[in-house]
């Protein structure tokens, strides 16, 4: 009697896709395509295919951190923080996490700065992206670093009216990382 694993690994499907023709794994991945959203901005990012790449990933982070509060609609950090992941996986270039993160840390602080948010969880993951893009920005050329840095620059400015120590927080972080030079 054989007995199948409940949960199948990458291994297993690694050795049944060695089965599959060009025309097979052709039809795979256009089944995979249509199956969901998050599948085409993989495949999108991967194939460097389209104007804006990061787009699909932009409106996923502005949903989940810039809320339609006349709708009733909820916060998520984990979910605004999920396709900056995604990204990551599909194909993690450096100016492109670094992108996705700033733009995280502008949508994070200008709905707090616009509804006069004040929750501290929310505010920690602020600053948490906010330092995880500096280390992004930091692997940048000097060219591609300084309109980041100015961007968070205003984050930094705007947050300062939140309290909760986020605009200190963001003016150690700023100093460590040489971007307030």
């Amino acid at each position: 009697m054989v007995t199948k694993r409940s949960t199948p690994s990458w291994s297993d499907v690694k050795t049944r896709l060695a089965d599959f023709d060009r025309a097979g794994l052709l039809g795979l991945l256009q089944d995979l395509y249509a199956a969901n959203k998050d599948n085409q901005a993989f495949l999108h990012a991967r194939l460097s295919l389209g104007d804006d790449v990061l787009k699909p990933y932009k409106v996923t982070i502005d949903r989940w951190l810039w809320p339609d509060v006349v709708k009733n609609q909820d916060i998520s950090v984990a979910r605004a923080k999920k396709p900056i992941a995604d990204y990551k996986k599909a194909i993690g270039q450096a100016e492109g996490l670094a992108e996705l993160m700033v733009f995280y840390c502008e949508r994070a602080a200008g709905f707090s700065d616009d509804v006069g948010l004040q929750d501290e969880g929310y505010f920690d993951a602020l600053v948490r992206m906010f330092e995880q893009a500096l280390k992004t920005i930091a692997s940048l050329d000097d060219a591609q670093r300084q309109p980041f840095w100015e961007r968070l620059d205003a984050v930094r400015s705007t947050s300062h009216n939140f309290g909760y120590g986020v605009g200190d927080e963001m003016d150690d972080l700023l100093a460590e990382y040489g971007a307030d030079d």
